[in-house]
């Protein structure tokens, strides 16, 4: 599923959320989530409004403990216990940019930065919650038109800095922006953090069939133009084929002197930072050594990022590049309820399939082997056979 986000004033964390809920994400799965990485002391809610003859949605996040400076190590520990796993991975590696880019700003460890104005619970639900949206909504590509950046002054715990902030600037490397006769920040850092965890790419309008779209309204008020995220969700085109061509890289270094759990974690650690796919297979190296080949299905504009984390995990001191052609078919997800328990189901021309990280999580909260979780998805989901 393809989510194209239009910032038409802007962009922040709780608008998108907004958004995604107002286009028929499940809140209640967003709350799941969000309550899985045992965060107290808040309350999310979400809100029909309207403003300027548009109406949508607005998200409140209501919480008791109001510090607003904590470390970053103390947010990404709780993000890290989302669910299911992929909502957590998202969510880890939007805290992450922060923490990174504040500390090259304030020439600190991002291991014992502090967050001043990021660091309250807010910041924890609207990441969290983003990223349980997108996976409740089977979003697998994500594009943003040009962002729209005010001018002006930003109050902050150091006092008045320039807007856009410098944390935001910082973040927002590689994006697409324009100006706007807005003051002040239209793009929060936790904006620009979600669209970088999210890999989101600054291009046209994708090739796409509608099927929803979502308003996201901001806690400011305009003059002359309602304060909203707009998001639509839409299936790529099939092709003539059966399925959409595209043009995508593979990226390959032979190893031969790392660890099965290295490997595991490169995997894992590359799918995260926007890979289409990770693997190792065996190999026989030079002097009848044993090893791997590393490989990763990435698209173009992710090349660089990717061949410096495997630079940098793996400690190989070469990468291969080759261009393939590759052939994919449509697909859409569905939620459905085992025990009350949401399960995604993806469902494709030939068939269907539970997202094993959401049967994982729901066996361990039904108390149920994963066999039967999975055969009951299969008889909730609408693609099933009688």
């Amino acid at each position: 599923m393809i989510c194209w986000i239009n910032p038409f004033t802007g962009l922040a964390g709780d608008m998108l959320l907004a958004a995604l809920l107002d286009a028929g994400a499940p809140l209640e799965q967003v709350r799941t989530a969000v309550a899985a990485t045992g965060l107290t002391g808040w309350e999310l809610t979400a809100e029909r409004v309207s403003d300027h003859g548009l109406t949508g949605t607005r998200v409140r996040v209501r919480v008791t403990d109001h510090a607003a400076e904590r470390r970053a190590a103390e947010l990404i520990a709780l993000a890290s216990a989302a669910t299911p796993p992929p909502v957590a991975a998202r969510a880890v590696a939007a805290l992450r940019a922060i923490a990174e880019v504040e500390a090259r700003i304030h020439g600190a460890d991002p291991a014992a930065v502090h967050l001043h104005e990021l660091g309250g619970h807010d910041t924890v639900v609207d990441i969290v919650g983003v990223a349980a949206a997108m996976h409740a909504l089977g979003v697998d590509d994500v594009v943003c038109a040009p962002l729209p950046l005010g001018t002006g002054r930003v109050r902050s715990a150091h006092g008045l800095i320039p807007a856009p902030a410098p944390a935001t600037l910082a973040l927002l490397a590689g994006a697409v922006v324009v100006g706007t006769d807005l003051p002040g920040e239209t793009v929060t850092p936790t904006g620009a953090a979600l669209l970088r965890a999210l890999n989101a790419r600054f291009d046209p309008v994708p090739a796409m069939t509608v099927r929803a779209t979502g308003y996201g309204f901001g806690t400011r008020r305009l003059p002359d133009r309602p304060n909203v995220v707009a998001v639509t969700f839409g299936e790529r085109q099939r092709g003539g084929g059966g399925g959409d061509g595209e043009t995508v890289t593979v990226l390959e270094t032979n190893l031969d002197d790392v660890t099965g759990e290295v490997l595991g974690h490169v995997i894992a650690r590359s799918l995260e930072a926007g890979a289409l796919d990770a693997w190792a297979t065996p190999a026989v190296m030079k002097k009848g050594r044993p090893g791997h080949v590393l490989h990763l299905l990435v698209e173009q504009q992710d090349c660089d990022a990717l061949q410096e984390l495997l630079f940098a995990e793996t400690g190989t001191l070469g990468v291969r590049r080759a261009t393939v052609d590759r052939t994919v078919l449509p697909r859409h997800f569905e939620t459905v309820h085992v025990d009350g328990v949401p399960v995604s189901v993806k469902h494709g021309p030939y068939g269907a399939k539970p997202e094993h990280d959401d049967l994982v999580a729901a066996a361990g909260r039904l108390g149920l082997p994963l066999r039967a979780v999975a055969e009951r998805a299969m008889r909730l989901s609408s693609g099933s056979t009688p």
